[in-house]
């Protein structure tokens, strides 16, 4: 077996083709670590909507106002549910009520390490959008973290990491990140998008050579 690699995913835990892309990175990994290619995920905070207020806002009107309508945010939805099902993910609108502020949801990520950390971004991922739970609400991350042993109260009541969340998802936007999730190996940006589990498993052995 080789040395861990590092890849970085920047992501945020309220876009749906970063659970999709999660999904896609987790069946590249099993087929990368059955070749003896070995690698560390570490996830990286950008927010798609960095201007977000803390509360956060009901989404279908967020969503009616970005989109244009609540017809094409719906439609864009549908798609986004479709994708999800082909690789065994059931996303929930009908369950979504609020778009939430991510920059707790970051902090905690940021919190957490290792294997940890991996897992708490797919329940974080699961609860927002499988659940149509506010993962903006303190609560709620407590209980997510919760059921994966962390203890996040007394975190979560700080702004411990929130300048650190800040700086990282504004200087990936200064290096022209403008769509996530985001794929890098070693510092090397490689690719954005929920590509293919094989293609990503491709893309991770040929610069991992």
């Amino acid at each position: 077996m080789t040395a861990p690699r590092r890849i970085d995913v920047i992501s945020d835990a309220i876009c749906p083709w970063c659970w999709i892309g999660k999904r896609q990175l987790d069946l590249a990994l099993a087929a990368l670590e059955a070749e003896g290619l070995r690698f560390s995920v570490h996830w990286r905070a950008f927010q798609l909507n960095p201007d977000m207020p803390e509360g956060g806002l009901p989404r279908d009107a967020y969503r009616a106002a970005k989109f244009g309508s609540l017809e094409r945010g719906r439609a864009l939805d549908a798609r986004v549910a479709e994708a999800g099902r082909a690789v065994g993910l059931g996303f929930r609108h009908d369950l979504m009520t609020r778009t939430p502020s991510t920059v707790k949801a970051h902090r905690l990520i940021r919190h957490a390490e290792g294997p940890l950390q991996h897992a708490l971004v797919e329940a974080l991922f699961r609860a927002y959008f499988a659940e149509g739970r506010d993962i903006g609400d303190a609560a709620v991350l407590c209980d997510v973290a919760a059921g994966l042993g962390l203890d996040a109260a007394a975190f979560l009541a700080g702004e411990e990491l929130e300048a650190e969340v800040r700086a990282e998802d504004a200087g990936f936007r200064r290096l022209g990140v403008s769509g996530v999730p985001s794929f890098a190996l070693e510092g090397r940006l490689l690719f954005s998008g929920a590509w293919p589990a094989e293609r990503m498993a491709e893309i991770f052995a040929r610069r991992a050579a």
